[in-house]
């Protein structure tokens, strides 16, 4: 059995830990010869590839980032490298050049997306849900989510110090595209006054508000607010317009009109932090290097049972899998009803809704 592996799409903490488990498993199970792919698709359409064995993946669990290199914008079916063209009939030659039986792919939604395309060529997929993000669809968690909450959290309680010593309001800008996951959980960790989620829009009045009342009261406030956060009436804040990405959108820069908006609100001053980047970095948290090793075991074990076009998910305590066409082009958002909301409020933790 030959088997490749690629990591599409951002890098993400957790990455090496699944390319670890599952060449080890794949190896160690089945016998297997393991191929990686480099920098994600592009490697199949550039023809980059390097083998993996127990030496390539030895000491990597712990490491951020991925070995093999990742890539954002190479999709086989829309290559901006070639104005746009279909080369995913290159890519399937390639693929039956190296002899592959199988493809692991690891990735977020634009990832699941063209591996479910592939599938659909005829090459067997297994994908494995990768995405600081957490808002694929039909798993509880993505790997990658634990590290970006806990880098959040940690910079909320670092500028609660500089918050409180200049009676401040600091405001934290997390990613998450349009899901409110990373903001939420890390508000709530970082002990955050004000969450704002790009599923409720926020009142600037009512976040002006709570603001004056802590002015007065403790002096200082922190507000955690999502990259797609949005007012009532208003539009999700757009950092730039990418025509050569599967993701043409990139959201970023809310953190700054919200601190314009409050601060002609307040006596005291409103400043902005947007982490960016940094919450994609560095190491992965032990709930991540557990839960990519399970997620890569999993992946191993499918392709072992030829069990192909689904994506392994964590259901509960357990992994199963679901049709990538039911991951394809998805998004999952936080449900209204979700139980950090409600115990958001009981906190006091103001989610920007107006007040009746």
């Amino acid at each position: 059995m030959h088997v490749g592996v690629l990591t599409g799409g951002g890098d993400c903490p957790g990455l090496n830990a699944v390319i670890r488990a599952v060449t080890k498993s794949l190896i160690n199970d089945c016998g297997a010869r393991v191929t990686g792919i480099e920098r994600g698709f592009l490697g199949l359409i550039e023809r980059r590839v390097v083998a993996l064995d127990r030496r390539a993946v030895s000491g990597i669990l712990h490491q951020g980032g991925t070995i093999l290199g990742a890539h954002n914008k190479a999709d086989p079916f829309a290559w901006f490298g070639a104005g746009g063209a279909d080369v995913s009939g290159a890519v399937m030659d390639y693929v039956r050049e190296l002899g592959l039986d199988a493809l692991v792919a690891i990735g977020g939604d634009g990832t699941m997306s063209i591996a479910h395309r592939f599938q659909q060529l005829g090459l067997p997929v297994v994908g494995v849900p990768k995405t600081i993000d957490n808002d694929l669809m039909h798993t509880e968690r993505t790997f990658g989510f634990d590290s970006a909450v806990a880098v959040v959290a940690e910079a909320l309680a670092r500028l609660e110090t500089t918050a409180r010593s200049h009676g401040r309001v600091m405001i934290v800008e997390t990613m998450g595209r349009y899901a409110g996951w990373i903001a939420l959980e890390g508000g709530l960790a970082g002990g955050a006054d004000v969450i704002l989620l790009p599923e409720i829009p926020y009142d600037l009045e009512a976040v002006a508000t709570l603001c004056r009342k802590r002015e007065a009261a403790q002096g200082f406030t922190l507000i955690c607010v999502a990259e797609g956060a949005r007012p009532v009436g208003g539009a999700m804040t757009v950092a730039a317009h990418m025509a050569d990405s599967p993701d043409p959108i990139r959201l970023g820069g809310v953190g700054n009109v919200l601190r314009e908006q409050l601060q002609p609100h307040l006596q005291g001053e409103v400043r902005s932090t947007l982490l960016g980047h940094v919450q994609r970095g560095g190491t992965p948290t032990p709930y991540d290097r557990v839960l990519a090793t399970r997620f890569g075991c999993h992946a191993a074990a499918m392709v072992a049972r030829g069990e192909f076009g689904r994506m392994v998910v964590l259901r509960g305590d357990g992994c199963d899998s679901v049709p990538l066409a039911e991951v394809a082009g998805r998004t999952r958002t936080v449900p209204l009803g979700h139980p950090l909301l409600k115990a958001a409020r009981s906190l006091g933790i103001s989610l920007g809704e107006t007040r009746a």
